[in-house]
């Protein structure tokens, strides 16, 4: 396909990115559709890290001299960005983390074994990464509390009638993702949420699918927990954010206990810091917090709706596509204004291992598998599938390359 004029400048921005210009072997250029997993990353945030190593590297928060005070202003300054990105009312609602991951064990360990209690019920969904089911099992067998799951509906998406039908007053917690990793369906988490509060649930989302393609307002959106990674959003590894509404917060005792995140510390006894770093032990990722903040301002220069608009032509470019491929069934709604970012998809005779590994001859890298939602995959009777995700740098093009080396692979297969 001929490239045609669109929200965004893609040239440009593929310019920011170094690692999208190589070749996987000679003559074959990388085409990037792994962005699910994880994202690439741009100068300008490969230079912020840099600069940190090169010109104040130091710990904060604990030292009264010159390079410990450019960390700390750097580090906190990043936080204070992230809030205004996410819309929380305060900064000390956002809490350091290594990825979301660790974002929900935090909470599952703090305000689930705080809160749950036998009798009590987490509610979740069957699209859900293992992140956002593991957590709530080990915490509900250790509180004697137990797990539901909403049910998705044949077109993949959630039934919302499950859903509803599951929410009484035992439900003390929901656990649902904002958009899904293998069908990229994007869930009504509002309406979730408000559905939920009626019955004294908290509300647990799982936003690392999300933030990097939506706007995303956590006041809005009713969470009262909102957990994401870094390296999906154009930020470094290593490196997440757990929003939480401060209320709660305050009163969940703390994650892990060590230096930073005390006021006072006793023979006898401690006292806790404040928030945020009640919740922060030990010397933090300091280079990472600062990658994630540089992360926040492309995105913002560049425009989360800009980047949305894309993703979205882009994914129907990619549906339309992959339909004309004889044997390939694309998971999730049909519809492409109902998902975003993503096609996961099985071929008829060929396994999703083998076809990601031909894909790879051609350059084209996509992932494999499960991807960390076995749930779903049993669901739709399936071991694993291929998925291709987009992101702001990819192009109509690369999706064109996608589809010949699927042709590649029927005909290796001669299916």
């Amino acid at each position: 396909m001929t490239e045609t004029p669109g929200p965004l400048d893609v040239q440009a921005i593929r310019a920011d990115f170094p690692i999208l210009h190589q070749e996987v072997r000679p003559g074959v250029p990388l085409v990037y559709l792994d962005n699910a997993a994880t994202s690439q990353k741009p100068l300008a945030v490969i230079e912020a890290m840099d600069t940190y190593y090169r010109r104040y590297n130091a710990n904060v928060h604990r030292g009264i001299h010159k390079l410990s005070e450019e960390a700390t202003e750097a580090y906190e300054g990043a936080r204070r960005r992230i809030t205004k990105f996410i819309n929380a009312a305060s900064y000390r609602e956002v809490i350091y983390t290594r990825n979301a991951t660790e974002s929900i064990n935090l909470v599952a360990q703090t305000w689930g074994r705080a809160n749950l209690r036998p009798g009590d019920v987490v509610l979740c969904t069957e699209m859900e990464h293992h992140a956002n089911i593991v957590p709530w099992q080990l915490i509900t067998a250790q509180t004697g509390a137990e797990m539901r799951y909403a049910r998705l509906n044949d077109g993949g998406e959630l039934d919302l009638e499950s859903y509803y039908s599951q929410l009484d007053e035992r439900v003390k917690l929901v656990a649902l993702s904002h958009k899904s990793n293998v069908l990229a369906t994007v869930q009504p988490v509002a309406e979730m949420a408000r559905a939920a509060h009626a019955v004294g649930a908290v509300v647990v989302v799982d936003g690392a699918q999300s933030i990097p393609h939506l706007r995303v307002d956590v006041q809005a959106l009713g969470a009262d927990f909102f957990a994401f990674s870094s390296h999906k959003m154009l930020g470094p590894t290593g490196m997440g954010v757990l929003y939480g509404k401060r209320a709660l917060l305050e009163a969940m005792p703390p994650f892990m206990g060590g230096g930073d995140m005390i006021r006072r510390v006793e023979l006898s006894g401690s006292q806790w810091n404040d928030l945020p770093w009640k919740f922060e032990a030990g010397t933090p990722s300091i280079a990472e917090a600062i990658g994630l903040g540089a992360a926040v301002d492309y995105l913002e220069r560049v425009g989360l709706e800009a980047i949305h608009a894309h993703e979205l032509a882009l994914t129907a470019y990619a549906l339309e596509r992959l339909a004309e491929v004889p044997g390939v069934n694309v998971l999730g709604p049909s519809d492409p204004a109902r998902r975003v970012g993503l096609a996961a998809f099985t071929l008829e005779g060929v396994h999703p291992h083998d076809i990601a590994e031909i894909c790879n001859h051609y350059g084209v890298a996509i992932r494999a598998g499960h991807h960390c939602a076995m749930p779903l995959h049993q669901r739709y009777n399936i071991p694993a599938s291929a998925r291709a995700s987009f992101y702001l740098y990819n192009t109509f093009d690369e999706i064109d390359i996608l589809v010949s080396a699927l042709y590649r692979v029927k005909e290796t297969f001669s299916v």
